[in-house]
C-alpha cells in the first residue's frame, strides 16, 4: 500500500486536518500513559515546523450517547502542550461555527485539538453530514491513527471522502505500519515464523488462513491451543476452549501440512491466581485443572524456531502473562524475538494488543523492529492486506 505521506505535501499556510489516536488512559484528569500522544509527535512536529495550521481530531473511550466530562480530551491538550513546548488551543466541540472560527483563527505553526469525536453519534455511524462538517475545517487531510484505520468512521472515512480533490495522505506512524506489516506479508525474508496466541481461535481464523500459505512455521500458544488439542482428541480439563470451533481447528491442522506447531507441554493449575500451585503436564490435562501457559519444553522448541527466523510476526501472548505463575512462556518468546532481532538481523513485528503490552512490560519494546500501535487493526491488516480508509487516500 504505497501511499503519499505528510512529508510529500506542501502544508505552509494550510489548515491540516489530522486524525490521530489519542485514546489514552485518563484518571482524575491525569494521563497515566502518554505513549500514543508521543507516537504522533513526529507527524505533528513536521506539519508545525513547515508552517501548517494543524487541527487534530481523536476519540477517547466509549462515551454513550453524548458528551461525558470524564472522556473529554482537555487533559490531552495540556499533555500535548507540555510535550511540544508550545500552546495547544482546545475546542469545546469538534464541529460547528465556533470550532470553524477557531480553525480559521490559526496562524502558521499553531495547533488546535478538537473535543472527543465520539461525543457525536455521527462519528461511529460514519454519518455523511457529520463527516462534511469535519471536512469543512481542513484544506489537507492526514490520517495517522493506525489503531482506528480498520474502522469506517466519519473521521477516518467519510471526512476523507468529502475532501476528495484536496491533498489526502498518511502520517509517519501509519507509513511505518504499512512498511513493516505490508512487506512482512507480501515478500518476507525467510524463514518466516508467525506466532499466534491469545484466547480464541475464532479471533485468529482469518489470520491463520492468510498466513499459512505465506509463513514457514506457525507457532500456537495461549488458550486457543486447547481448542486445537480437542481437535486432536486430547483431554483439556477445565481449560478455556471453543467447542464449536473444533471442526474448524481440525480443518486448519489438515490444511497446514505440518506448519502449525502446538505446545508439547503446558503449565496447569486449579486456579488463575498470583499464588497458584502449578504443575507441568504433557498430553492430557486432568479434569480438575486448567492450562494457563506453555511449558518449558515448548518454550525451548519455539525458541529454536524463532532463532532461525529472518521474519517474525507475533500477535497474542502464550499464557496469562499478567499473573506471575503463568508469565514464563510469554517472557521466553519475547526474549527470543528480541534475541533474533539482534543476533540474526531478523525483521520482528509485534502485532499490537496484549503482545505489545507484554513486550513493553518486559522492557523489550526497543529491542524489536516494530511494535504495532493497533491490536485489532494489525490483525485485520494481516488478514486483508489493506484498509478501505487508506485506499481512498492519495
Amino acid at each position: 500500500m504505497a501511499k503519499k505521506s505528510v512529508g510529500d505535501i506542501d502544508v505552509k499556510g494550510k489548515k491540516v486536518l489530522m486524525r490521530v489516536d489519542f485514546n489514552v488512559p485518563v484518571e482524575d484528569g491525569r494521563i497515566t500513559d502518554n505513549r500514543r500522544i508521543a507516537q504522533a509527535l513526529p507527524t505533528i512536529r513536521n506539519v508545525l515546523d513547515r508552517g501548517g495550521r494543524l487541527i487534530l481530531m481523536s476519540h477517547l473511550g466509549r462515551p454513550k450517547g453524548g458528551p461525558e466530562p470524564r472522556f473529554s480530551l482537555a487533559p490531552v491538550a495540556r499533555e500535548l502542550s507540555k510535550l511540544l513546548g508550545k500552546p495547544v488551543t482546545f475546542a469545546q466541540d469538534c464541529i460547528g461555527p465556533m470550532v470553524e472560527q477557531q480553525a480559521l483563527a490559526l496562524a502558521d505553526g499553531q495547533v488546535l485539538l478538537l473535543e472527543n469525536l465520539r461525543f457525536h453519534k455521527g462519528e461511529e455511524k460514519n454519518d455523511p453530514s457529520f463527516a462534511r462538517q469535519l471536512a469543512k475545517l481542513g484544506d489537507v487531510y492526514i490520517n495517522d491513527a493506525f489503531g482506528t484505520a480498520h474502522r469506517e468512521h466519519a473521521s477516518t472515512f467519510g471526512c476523507a471522502q468529502a475532501l476528495e480533490g484536496r491533498a489526502r495522505a498518511v502520517g509517519f506512524l501509519i507509513q511505518k505500519e504499512l512498511k513493516f506489516l505490508g512487506e512482512a506479508v507480501s515478500h518476507p525474508a525467510r524463514p518466516f515464523v508467525a506466532i499466534l496466541g491469545g484466547a480464541k481461535v475464532s479471533d485468529k481464523i482469518n489470520v491463520i488462513e492468510q498466513l499459512l500459505p505465506k509463513c514457514d512455521v506457525l507457532l500456537i500458544g495461549g488458550a486457543m491451543a486447547y481448542t486445537f488439542f480437542l481437535a486432536q482428541g486430547k483431554e483439556v480439563g477445565r481449560s478455556l476452549v471453543e467447542r464449536d470451533k473444533v471442526e474448524l481447528a481440525k480443518g486448519l491442522l489438515a490444511k497446514a501440512g505440518g506448519k502449525i506447531k502446538l505446545p508439547v507441554d503446558n503449565v496447569i493449575a486449579a486456579t488463575m491466581t498470583d499464588d497458584a500451585v502449578t504443575k507441568i503436564v504433557e498430553g492430557n490435562i486432568p479434569a480438575d485443572m486448567e492450562g494457563f501457559d506453555i511449558g518449558p519444553k515448548t518454550r525451548e522448541l519455539y525458541q529454536a524456531e524463532i532463532a532461525r527466523a529472518k521474519t517474525i510476526i507475533w500477535n497474542g501472548p502464550m499464557g496469562v502473562f499478567e499473573k506471575k505463575p503463568f508469565a514464563a512462556g510469554t517472557r521466553a518468546i519475547a526474549e527470543a524475538v528480541a534475541d533474533a532481532t539482534a543476533r540474526n538481523n531478523a525483521i520482528t513485528i509485534i502485532g499490537g494488543g496484549d503482545s505489545a503490552a507484554a513486550i513493553e512490560q518486559m522492557g523489550l519494546s526497543e529491542k524489536v523492529s516494530h511494535v504495532s500501535t493497533g491490536g485489532g487493526a494489525s490483525l485485520e491488516f494481516l488478514e486483508n492486506g489493506h484498509f478501505s480508509t487508506l485506499d481512498i487516500l492519495d
